[in-house]
């Protein structure tokens, strides 16, 4: 039997508070999805000027975009979702070179470059691994996919200004369990220190802080493992019996993306 502690819905704006440091964590911190989860935004961390309507399913303009009226060009990829934000689709469409209507690693990498910041490859590879449909066999994704990396970033980003509460641009140990937390995703201490270990270049000289991109990287090796977890416990009990071959099957494409 395997133990775990995961979350709700991954993008939930209505996430929990972070839990009091000075509080015991539950003894069962696995939180079950609510009964009607809800796909709108988490907290903005875009323009607070911003008055632009989103519909259900629709991806908010990036950083530096102020309130204006806009409509779907037309000629785009038409497998964009309804509503997709006209920059979000020029990103994709200003790297798909060959305009075959996918775009890999490299080309992720300089279209989110544009809004957030350059993603290392490892991070990119994991994005690709859980978001590309699951019925292509290349490693790559399309529009769709794309709206959805975009929608996931945007809220994330939002989350990480929330708990980079100096302001540095990095996160320690206690911020990214509270911003993990608040994505859903109740980390035992144990768990959270070989996750975070993962980035100590110092041999243990100074303290582990994360920029966004380490951020994103880890927070998508906690949903992505959580998920695949959740699908073998459907009844959300917080533990599974899996054969051999199904563990290694969930666990090396998170070890290999290096």
């Amino acid at each position: 039997m395997v133990a775990y502690g995961g979350g709700h819905q991954s993008y939930s704006p209505s996430a929990p508070p972070a839990p009091d440091p000075q509080q015991p964590m539950l003894a069962h911190p696995y939180r079950p999805p609510p009964a009607n989860p809800s796909m709108s935004y988490a907290p903005s961390a875009y323009p607070q000027s911003s008055t632009a309507s989103f519909g259900s399913g629709s991806t908010p303009p990036p950083h530096g975009f102020g309130s204006y009226p806009y409509q779907q060009p037309q000629n785009v990829y038409s497998s964009f979702p309804p509503g997709t934000h006209p920059d979000v689709v020029r990103s994709f469409q200003m790297v798909d070179r060959n305009q075959n209507g996918y775009i890999e690693e490299m080309e992720l990498q300089q279209a989110l470059t544009w809004n957030y910041q350059k993603f290392s490859l490892r991070t990119l590879r994991l994005i690709i691994f859980l978001f590309r449909n699951r019925g292509e066999s290349s490693f790559r994704i399309g529009p769709k996919e794309f709206a959805e990396v975009w929608s996931c970033l945007g809220q994330w980003r939002a989350i990480f200004e929330r708990f980079d509460r100096d302001r540095s641009g990095k996160i320690d140990a206690t911020e990214l369990r509270d911003a993990l937390y608040s994505l859903g995703f109740a980390l035992p201490p144990s768990v959270l220190q070989l996750l975070i270990s993962r980035y100590d270049d110092s041999s243990g000289r100074r303290k582990i802080e994360l920029n966004f991109d380490c951020f994103v990287e880890s927070g998508m090796i906690v949903k992505g493992l959580t998920e695949k977890f959740k699908e073998k416990d459907p009844g959300y009990t917080g533990s599974a019996t899996l054969t051999y071959d199904t563990f290694m099957s969930m666990l090396i494409p998170f070890l290999v993306s290096d």
